[in-house]
């Protein structure tokens, strides 16, 4: 049992991704922890996102991409021809840069997941789901007495709390986070980054982000990417104050990048 709790929830092996001709990411090799939070830093367009969204297999989506390498989670290649995608995006789900709720009600948004895929055997079963997941994102004592209320009347930052819960209604392995605070506002960062810390216990999550502030508050593991590759990964504590690569201390200081 211990030995199962410390292999890796996602490995990586010499990942190669393409846009056409172009090179975005360039042997990526990396394990991500389960129930740990993983930072990926770096400079825009250094392959942070590319990366990301090829953990859940979202850039399938965009015409003339391709990938070699491999991709494994609990020990299961995602690029496999049988591979359910619909279902492999219900494990490994995705928060935005920006809140998009749907413009439906509170309930509704958080129940689309379930009922598209089945998952409430009944009214009761898909409320109850309802109800969980948002007390488990931290947003159910402000929606409460208004469910049935318009998502988009929220905040901001109540409407990535939303979204963290609608991804969270199809109970996720692990979440995917691509900048979830930069549309927010200070105070509403820090409840996310709150969020994070909570959902930890249950779940892996990977995190992109251009604040390294956040990195080292919320992280337990950071990797810097830099022109499409991850030129270091290691402890969150090291990367800040101990990095073995020459451009990560740069980056980190402000120096570069």
């Amino acid at each position: 049992m211990g030995e199962k709790a410390s292999s890796p929830k996602i490995v990586v092996h010499g990942l190669d991704f393409f846009y056409g001709p172009v090179r975005a990411l360039s042997g990526v090799s990396v394990d991500i922890q389960a129930n740990q939070i993983t930072a990926l830093i770096g400079p825009s367009g250094c392959g942070k996102s590319t990366f990301l969204r090829c953990l859940n297999r979202m850039n399938d989506t965009i015409p003339g991409t391709r990938l070699t390498g491999e991709i494994l989670l609990d020990g299961e290649e995602i690029y496999a021809p049988d591979v359910d995608v619909v279902d492999l995006r219900r494990r490994v789900g995705m928060v935005f840069q920006k809140p998009n709720p749907f413009p439906q009600s509170v309930f509704d948004n958080v129940a689309f997941g379930p009922r598209v895929l089945g998952l409430a055997g009944s009214r009761a079963d898909l409320e109850q789901r309802v109800v969980t997941s948002l007390q488990q994102a931290a947003i159910w004592d402000v929606v409460k007495d208004n469910l049935l209320g318009g998502a988009l009347e929220l905040s901001l930052g109540e409407q990535q709390r939303l979204c963290v819960a609608r991804a969270l209604a199809v109970e996720p392995e692990v979440i995917l986070m691509d900048e979830p605070c930069s549309a927010l506002d200070p105070i509403a960062t820090l409840h996310i980054e709150d969020l994070m810390h909570e959902l930890k216990e249950r779940y892996t999550i990977v995190i992109v982000t251009h604040n390294m502030q956040q990195a080292a508050r919320v992280s337990d593991r950071t990797g810097l990417f830099w022109l499409g590759e991850l030129i270091e990964f290691d402890d969150t504590h090291k990367i800040f104050t101990r990095p073995a690569h020459p451009q990560t201390e740069s980056y980190v200081t402000g120096r570069h990048g």
